[in-house]
């Protein structure tokens, strides 16, 4: 239960984290609730809005929304001009300017300096995303005793955490999976678990990565009746708790999808610290995710 509680702790003081130093501005009649990048003489802030990356600029009490529209199939970098003019009494280059948080941070922080020869740079901030979804899929619980290499389906929630300035190709995942018990094979789990994940392939639409299961608090029933030639079949009932680190890798892909994305993974291919039954592994899900 302390573990299941850390879990929990962890990810909700990261969320802390992700909401500190954010306020309300209002832009062109629009409230937003925006993160301070960088302040100074031009400052600038963002936040993720319906799923969007949006930069805003200000100057004194003015704000502009950095764009970057495309029409007839070629961007028209407004951000650029938007910038260009802002800067103007103290002109930078903007033709490798990209509409990126890191690259509008060394943008702003290079002006700021221009202008203000005491201005200080604070540390270019991490840029946390969360994403929440839903799951379902079948498995035939190879980690477990399943003699007869029964299928079951199963069920679930992802808490997934990613940065998206400094650690782009990683994720960490808090997973919660029910094991629902089936006709044929009684066996039953509520498993929490945490999960690491790197991005192999890694696109504005498609991720594809690599799983690995490295702490999982897992509780269990199982039912079992033996039969008896001479006697009356015999039901027992097992159940406990279990907390290990199993070792378990896995592979999946998401792919974007409006507000979120389509995930689909092949779960506990090959188990390092945990024992199989020796059936092959089937353990799929599919699901989607929402960005926070």
């Amino acid at each position: 239960m302390k573990s299941r509680h850390s879990f929990f702790v962890l990810f909700l003081l990261l969320f802390v984290v992700n909401l500190h130093a954010q306020q309300q501005y209002t832009v062109d009649g629009q409230v937003y609730t925006l993160k301070n990048e960088v302040e100074g003489s031009l400052t600038l802030l963002w936040n993720t809005i319906d799923g969007e990356y949006r930069y805003f600029s200000k100057k004194g009490n003015d704000i502009e929304e950095l764009k970057n529209t495309k029409q007839n199939g070629k961007y028209q970098e407004e951000y650029k001009q938007i910038l260009t003019r802002q800067t103007s009494d103290a002109p930078i280059l903007t033709e490798k300017l990209k509409l990126t948080l890191p690259s509008l941070h060394s943008f702003f922080a290079e002006y700021n300096k221009k202008i203000n020869p005491d201005f200080v740079e604070k540390e270019k901030s991490i840029q946390l995303q969360f994403r929440v979804g839903a799951f379902i899929g079948i498995t035939n619980s190879v980690y477990t005793e399943n003699t007869y290499n029964m299928t079951q389906a199963l069920a679930g929630l992802d808490l997934e955490m990613i940065d998206n300035v400094k650690l782009k190709r990683h994720a960490m995942v808090l997973r919660f999976k029910q094991t629902v018990r089936g006709n044929s094979y009684k066996y039953s789990a509520s498993q929490l678990s945490l999960n690491y994940r790197f991005k192999f392939v890694k696109t504005s639409r498609f991720d594809a990565f690599v799983n690995c299961k490295f702490a999982a608090l897992t509780y269990f029933e199982r039912e079992e009746t033996k039969e008896y030639e001479l006697a009356p079949p015999i039901t027992t009932t097992t159940s406990g708790s279990d907390f290990n680190a199993p070792i378990t890798f896995g592979i999946g892909a998401d792919y974007k999808v409006g507000n979120g994305y389509i995930t689909f993974n092949y779960n506990d291919i090959v188990g390092l610290n945990v024992d199989s039954n020796d059936e092959f592994p089937i353990d799929f899900t599919l699901g989607y995710k929402f960005i926070l």
